[in-house]
């Protein structure tokens, strides 16, 4: 399946209009976010505060809805029951806490799943939860807004990228133009979408985006018939970057001052935490952290070094992950080697958080500025 791109496939020049100006929070208001995605079915529920929000209740599962789709084409049943399960839980936290304003999306998976839509129905048939099969681009955007408060002030050109389950989505803003105070703020005014109507202020500007199918399950899947653990690394890493071709910033020279990689995924914060030696994952400890390409290398070269077995004993990596890391690594590899810079900005942060900043600012509850 080739990567997806936007219409006319090309570099995006317009900007973004700006966002209605705020009123008084409704600090009592809970907002909800779920993503249902080809590994994990994860859920926020969260109170508006300042300009971000604080979290009230979670919920994260590893459902591997994905399990098999490399092959059939299909969810299978088995995939299904586990979700369905995960989501009745979803929808007791959602009832207890009376949550009224949600947001609650599926992505790669049931995206590329004959009977994705057949599943929606059912999902909300048994749980009464309605999830709505979001595109690329709109993934995209939420993994960028997502991450806004982490763009340094310095930043001229920043890439966002997603690692999922299903498939990695790439970011392109240039930035250069809005001044250093308001460049996070403009990069969350791109939650109503990547072409929007030209205006006088200097806003963040899309170069281009790409949605490769290729996340942490779905290349592991690839190359499941590869024995030797070095090798099939070697082959995933090589074969995504393959996929980035036709991204407009991969055929151009960029320049390294003042550019920016933020990274989001469930293999970026294993890494860090890796790097970190924590014993106890520490989300405090993993947001924001700075990386360089060689303390990247020194994990993964760590990673290969334990072979499949190591890496299930490793508490760093965790049962969850263990199975997904070297894809996701191979991922972040090809990723480091494409861009120039030596460093990659950590993000604990992702779709929820970035449907919940949609919510808010869309309903105008969150004050200017990040911090």
């Amino acid at each position: 399946m080739a990567p997806q791109r936007p219409k006319g496939a090309g570099a995006l020049d317009v900007p973004p209009a700006l966002s209605p100006a705020p009123v008084p929070p409704r600090s009592t208001e809970l907002y909800a976010a779920l993503d249902l995605g080809t590994n994990s079915c994860r859920m926020l529920i969260a109170q508006p505060k300042g300009s971000g929000f604080h979290v009230v209740d979670s919920f994260s599962k590893s459902v591997q809805l994905g399990a098999g789709l490399e092959k059939t084409g299909r969810l299978s049943r088995g995939s299904m029951t586990r979700t369905i399960q995960a989501l009745r839980i979803c929808q007791q936290k959602l009832r207890r806490n009376k949550v009224r304003r949600m947001r609650l999306v599926a992505t790669e998976a049931c995206r590329r799943a004959a009977n994705g839509a057949e599943f929606m129905q059912r999902i909300q048939r048994e749980t009464g939860l309605k999830l709505d099969i979001i595109k690329p681009e709109e993934e995209a955007q939420l993994a960028v807004i997502s991450c806004a408060p982490l763009v340094n002030r310095k930043t001229h050109n920043l890439l966002v990228v997603d690692i999922g389950g299903g498939s990695t989505e790439l970011v392109w803003i240039d930035i250069s133009k809005v001044p250093k105070a308001d460049r996070a703020q403009s990069i969350m005014r791109l939650h109503g979408g990547f072409h929007q109507a030209k205006t006088d202020v200097p806003a963040a500007r899309v170069v281009d985006w790409i949605s490769v199918p290729l996340g942490v399950a779905t290349l592991r899947d690839q190359f499941s018939d590869v024995e030797d653990d070095a090798a099939r690394f070697a082959l995933m890493s090589w074969f995504f970057e393959e996929n980035l071709t036709d991204f407009t910033p991969y055929q151009s020279i960029q320049s390294q001052d003042r550019f920016q990689i933020v990274g989001t995924s469930g293999t970026v914060t294993t890494v860090a935490a890796s790097h970190l030696g924590l014993k106890r994952y520490d989300r405090t400890k993993v947001d924001g952290l700075r990386m360089t390409s060689a303390q990247i290398d020194k994990v993964i070269h760590s990673y290969l070094a334990m072979g499949p077995g190591g890496r299930r004993a490793d508490p760093r990596i965790g049962l969850d992950r263990q199975a997904l890391i070297m894809s996701g690594a191979a991922i972040l590899q090809a990723l480091m080697r494409c861009w120039p810079t030596d460093r990659l900005s950590v993000a604990d942060r992702g779709l929820r958080e970035g449907l919940l900043y949609a919510q808010m600012s869309a309903d105008g509850v969150l004050e200017e500025g990040l911090g």
